[in-house]
């Protein structure tokens, strides 16, 4: 085994641990939960959605620990990851549901305090949600890089990471995405976009 084997090995097993050792899991999580919240509620508009999905997040990494190559990119390159996958999941679910009135049944309650914050999160994506809506038109791999580098703020080789392709392409198609994005007929939409690559 490779020294740079050995060592990603050696971080996945650390990682390993975290998730078995409860306080440091807590610290983990309180490092990252913030920014995988902001990831969902960039993605989806209903507060005790972005709660599950959050929770989600951190339950799937705590079974996949094993997977964590830090050599892919950090631990937030990784959960976003993840987060894509149980973002596609949930649309995947809510494409088969027929009725939504079932929706509640099975969730935590939450109250008030909980809801005005995942409300106010929301709230402060809205320009974020914007340029995801603008980006909606490109193709897949455009998007999926787009979205990772420019409303997510991952550098382009831990999207590459993320998304399981090189770093040159992941250059390739962010300029690509750019390009079409400044063309697009809804451009004020994405000026955030200008000087990014």
């Amino acid at each position: 085994m490779s020294d740079g084997s050995s060592k990603a090995s050696s971080q996945a097993g650390d990682l390993q641990q975290v998730m078995r050792d409860p306080a440091a899991f807590e610290v983990f999580y309180r490092r990252h939960v913030a920014a995988v919240g902001r990831f969902m509620a960039r993605r989806v508009g209903d507060p005790h959605t972005v709660d599950d999905l959050t929770t989600e997040v951190f339950l799937a990494a705590i079974d996949g620990a094993g997977g964590y190559r830090s050599e892919l990119g950090g631990e937030l390159a990784w959960l976003f990851g993840i987060a894509r996958n149980v973002v596609a999941a949930e649309r995947r679910r809510a494409a088969r549901e027929v009725r939504k009135s079932g929706r509640a049944g099975g969730r935590r309650w939450l109250d008030s305090d909980d809801i005005a914050r995942l409300e106010e999160r929301i709230d402060a994506e809205r320009d974020a949600r914007r340029l995801l809506a603008a980006m909606t038109g490109l193709p897949k791999g455009l998007r999926a890089i787009a979205e990772l580098v420019d409303v997510d703020g991952l550098a382009v080789a831990e999207a590459a990471a993320v998304l399981g392709i090189r770093v040159g392409t992941a250059r390739v198609r962010l300029h690509r995405a750019h390009r079409l994005l400044q063309g697009a007929p809804r451009a004020e939409t994405v000026t955030s976009l200008d000087g990014a690559s």
